[in-house]
């Protein structure tokens, strides 16, 4: 019984800050480890973000067994929950290093000098005799080795008792074969008798100054990574810090953490919503720009929904807060944005693979180069030969690869969500530049999903009187389509009264009186059972009915009065976003439950040469995959409600809507702004992001290819492959930056 409950108990997940990360062998090492333990289902680390999603199961695994195995391994595990209270860590850790590198570059300085003014081109250089003294080489040396150097030997060490490699083997192999090499004939020097004493060939300057460069390139590669995490910073930005709240009668400013659902909120004219909600008191216009995209303010009322986040323009307004902390729409998008930027592209499985064998591999070819040198190229030199093993070890790093895909993930999903483009993951981010056909729900995504009066064709009759009389009797029914009439009409300044009598016939229409007068509105049904003639009106009404609207005739006191036309209207930019899928070489279908007759009038609106009409809600994921079969792949495009099982089915599910709606399970990708439009500029990041991506690889796995035979053959000195080795990371980084200057 008890291992039923455990296997019911509902996973959970958790991130964890990881401190100590050199490289992406040390991320795939901690993944390894937490896929090892009992009670953890998934785990994914990110280098690049420096931190691990856990989904385990508490019954099996908690938190604290996380961090011990991330210990274990070697490294600092920070809970998620705990790092506001642990001081901002990124910002700590960059003024380490800043620390670290004016220390480092103040010591090695002096041994740089004195290697540069060993070249014949560079005789001119004055140099002070005592940086020559092998005792004050060693001084200098020594800290930025083992002082400054030891996180590369503690790196190194928990690597290899883990029994795997990482760059810090890398490193600590080269700058130790230096160092001890030059504490070698130091000591030669310090015994040899004062006749022959004379100055070695030292390399301490090798170790002290590659260190340097490493710390440099580690520096910079922390800033620039910082800057990848823009979006979550500028979505952060856009939340209130504090609400007004009025409790107990009184007004008091609580930190917007402490509102409570079921608090009333003041919000004054240009103050930001703290909370989503609902407008108890007063009018104004709202800002919603900022997760619409809509520039127009929309008015608010009493009853009417607000976004926390939103900006109120001109008009005082009490809101009851519905949804706080981390239910709010913002807080929902910044968790699907971080969840983004934290997952893995199945792309990312290339470089996982390199890195887990490389290191080994390096060290490998180092020690040929080696005996290569030592044996034939120049034998017997050990200090030649010394330095060409040095040169590979150094300049093969795999940083750069590591690096390579997450920092163009994590750029690229935070500019698609600046756009309101929300991608749930990294595989969706690259699955959805695959995307071959296009199959679009037509209510609420291709038109708007709610009815609108679009015409009035009157027979001899006032406009205005008849449309009082017509608006005042549909003024008492239910249906959507009365709804739209009634709107339409009041939208032309016509004021409507009361009906005396109101009656709905199923499948016919209404029948009501309205200022002592019988008013009927309905089908073609109704009017021939009533004995009411209208004439020609059949062949307006078959043209309108063509056009995808339905039209419904009128008749005041048993004499026929006109024809309403009621349409889902099309969204103002289907036409424009239909037109540029197409040009970027995409098929497009639209799906309905309607007739064939009043689909195809809507598809030919906006530019759709291939229709599914009347399929059932249940039927549209068949339909997915029957285009599936045919070896397509297919993105499905919906409103998230009724097409969940459409969504879930297709390669791509994009859920269409706005600020509210943006917690569809069952879609990959969610449009925040609800326009077709972004669509197009979804797969256009798509791709551009996944271009990156290759960029970053050809230029990581070229780099490594070229790098280590150029060393090889001893075209680079040790302190060069230091400085190229730490180029190539930050490159990689400066390069998925580009992404963020993305216009759509």
């Amino acid at each position: 019984m008890e291992k039923q409950l455990e296997q019911h108990l509902e996973q959970q997940q958790t991130t964890l800050q990881i401190a100590g990360m050199t490289c992406a062998a040390c991320a795939n090492r901690i993944e390894k480890g937490l896929k090892k333990l009992q009670g953890v289902s998934a785990a994914n680390v990110n280098f690049a973000l420096e931190k691990a999603s856990v989904t385990y199961n508490p019954a099996q695994i908690n938190v604290a067994a996380m961090e011990q195995k991330i210990e274990a391994l070697g490294y600092q595990a920070i809970r998620k929950e705990e790092e506001a209270a642990a001081g901002d860590y990124k910002e700590r850790e960059i003024r380490h290093k800043k620390l670290q590198l004016a220390v480092s570059a103040v010591l090695s300085l002096p041994l740089l000098w004195a290697m540069v003014s060993h070249f014949s081109f560079t005789s001119w250089i004055y140099l002070p005799e005592f940086l020559m003294n092998p005792w004050v080489q060693l001084a200098l040396a020594t800290p930025v080795q083992f002082i400054i150097g030891r996180q590369f030997y503690a790196g190194a060490y928990k690597a290899l008792r883990n029994k795997s490699a990482n760059m810090d083997v890398l490193v600590a192999l080269g700058t130790s074969a230096a160092y001890f090499y030059s504490l070698y004939l130091t000591i030669q020097w310090a015994a040899a008798t004062d006749a022959h004493r004379h100055a070695p060939d030292m390399y301490y300057e090798t170790s002290a100054i590659l260190i340097t460069l490493i710390i440099l390139g580690k520096l910079f590669e922390a800033l620039a990574k910082g800057r990848t995490s823009e979006a979550i910073k500028k979505l952060m930005g856009l939340q209130a810090k504090t609400a007004l709240v009025i409790r107990d009668g009184q007004e008091m400013t609580v930190a917007v953490d402490e509102v409570i659902i079921g608090d009333i909120v003041l919000v004054r004219p240009g103050d930001k919503i703290p909370v989503d909600g609902e407008v108890a008191e007063g009018t104004s216009a709202v800002d919603e720009s900022m997760l619409t995209g809509e520039s127009i303010p929309v008015e608010k009322k009493a009853g009417d929904p607000v976004i926390g986040a939103t900006v109120n323009k001109n008009g005082s307004l009490k809101i009851k807060a519905t949804r706080v902390g981390k239910e709010t729409a913002l807080a929902q998008i910044i968790k699907v944005v971080e969840e983004a930027q934290g997952s893995k592209a199945p792309i990312q499985r290339i470089a996982d693979v390199i890195s887990g064998i490389f290191v080994p591999i390096v060290v490998g070819i180092a020690l040929v180069t080696f005996l290569v040198w030592f044996i034939w190229v120049t034998p017997g030199e050990f200090a030649a030969a010394l330095e060409k093993a040095i040169a590979v070890l150094v300049i093969a790093c795999p940083c750069a690869l590591g690096l390579a895909t997450p920092t163009s993930i994590m750029a690229g999903s935070g500019r698609a969500a600046e756009f309101g483009i929300l991608f749930k993951g990294g595989e969706h981010l690259e699955s959805m530049q695959k995307v071959q056909t296009i199959v679009l729900d037509k209510t609420g995504t291709v038109t708007k999903g709610k009815p609108e009066l679009t015409d009035v064709l009157l027979a001899g009759v006032d406009e205005a009187e008849a449309l009082r009389l017509i608006g005042s009797a549909e003024k008492q029914s239910e249906h959507p389509l009365a709804e739209a009439i009634v709107a339409g009409i009041a939208g032309k300044g016509i004021a409507l009264t009361a009906a005396e009598q109101f009656e709905a016939i199923p499948g016919y229409g209404i029948r009501a009186v309205v200022e002592g007068k019988e008013v009927l509105v309905g089908t073609r049904k109704l009017l021939q059972r009533e004995n009411i003639p209208f004439g020609e009106a059949g062949d307006a009404m078959e043209r309108l009915e063509t056009e995808g609207k339905t039209a419904m005739l009128a008749a005041i006191d048993r004499r026929y009065a006109g024809i309403v036309a009621v349409a889902d209207t099309i969204k103002e930019t289907s036409k424009a976003a239909v037109a540029k899928l197409k040009q970027m070489g995409i098929e497009v279908i639209m799906i309905t439950g309607d007739n064939m007759r009043t689909a195809q009038a809507i598809a030919s609106q906006v530019g759709i040469d291939r229709v599914l009409a009347e399929v059932l809600p249940e039927g549209k994921a068949e339909e997915v995959k029957k285009l599936q079969a045919e070896g397509k792949i297919v993105a499905m495009v919906g409103d998230g409600i009724n097409d969940a099982p459409a969504l879930a089915t297709a390669d791509v599910g994009i859920a269409i809507g706005t600020g509210t709606d943006i917690a569809m399970e069952a879609a990959d990708v969610t449009l925040m702004r609800g326009e077709l439009t972004s669509i197009a500029e979804a797969i256009f990041m798509s791709r551009k992001t996944m271009a990156n991506i290759k960029q970053n690889l050809f230029w990581a796995l070229g780099y490594n290819t070229l790098g280590i035979p150029v060393a090889a053959v001893g075209l680079l000195a040790p302190w060069v492959a230091g400085a190229a080795m730490a180029l190539s990371s930050v490159s990689v980084v400066l390069n998925a930056l580009r992404l963020q200057r993305v216009k759509l």
